[in-house]
């Protein structure tokens, strides 16, 4: 089986040092390369060539962010999770908006920081509904009118069963629960998830369920 291949950026060696002997004792995951700062991310990505970036939010030169919009925008993008110290964070936001494949708290159990870097690799978003909810409840607050009527237009695009999978994957359920409330097969939820990413230029389920929110959908 290969290994995953992970990238860590973060501007401290004691946190680095530590997700690195994590990551270490699973047989499955290499570690193939550190950085200190954003701005190392792009020539460290084009060198190691990770599945998974694990990247620090807060930095000094660039920050998360900046470096995950950077690296999500390269034809070869890896699967970018976002780690902080915040369950819910603008910032963190804004990094998912980017494209970032979820987000994991610095201080979460081993066996979940390492679950969550299998299942991105895998193609599957870390967030859960429940930290969903709570990231939508911390932005309403700044939606604006005009974000919401840029929503609709980009989901203008879709058709009747491919918006009420979007508003499915708003609130958060999983594939088999749309199939058994929409009364499809999840192979056939799968295609229009994929058919929603490709129309909306999307990466992921995570911005899926950002642009159902900001769209007003998650409210009817």
């Amino acid at each position: 089986m290969t290994a995953i291949r992970v990238l860590l950026v973060d501007d401290d060696p004691l946190v680095r040092a530590g997700l690195s002997l994590m990551m270490g004792g699973a047989g499955d995951i290499e570690i193939v390369g550190e950085g200190a700062d954003g701005d190392e991310a792009e020539a460290l990505v084009d060198r190691t060539r990770p599945d998974v970036v694990l990247m620090d939010i807060r930095m000094p030169s660039v920050d998360g962010l900046t470096a995950t919009e950077r690296l999500r925008a390269r034809a070869d993008a890896p699967q970018v999770v976002v780690l902080t110290t915040f369950h819910a964070d603008e910032q963190v936001l804004h990094a998912l908006r980017a494209g970032a494949a979820g987000f994991v708290l610095k201080d979460s159990p081993p066996a979940e920081i390492v679950d969550a870097v299998r299942r991105v690799a895998a193609g599957d978003p870390v967030l859960s509904p429940a930290v969903t909810r709570q990231l939508m409840r911390h932005a309403a607050g700044t939606r604006a009118d005009t974000r919401q009527a840029r929503a609709r237009d980009r989901l203008a695009a879709l058709n009747d069963r491919e918006r009420a999978v979007a508003v499915a994957v708003g609130r958060g359920l999983a594939n088999a629960e749309i199939a058994t409330g929409l009364f499809m097969s999840v192979a056939t939820v799968k295609t229009h998830v994929s058919r929603i990413l490709a129309k909306l230029g999307l990466n992921n389920r995570v911005q899926i369920a950002l642009l159902a929110y900001d769209a007003g959908l998650l409210d009817e």
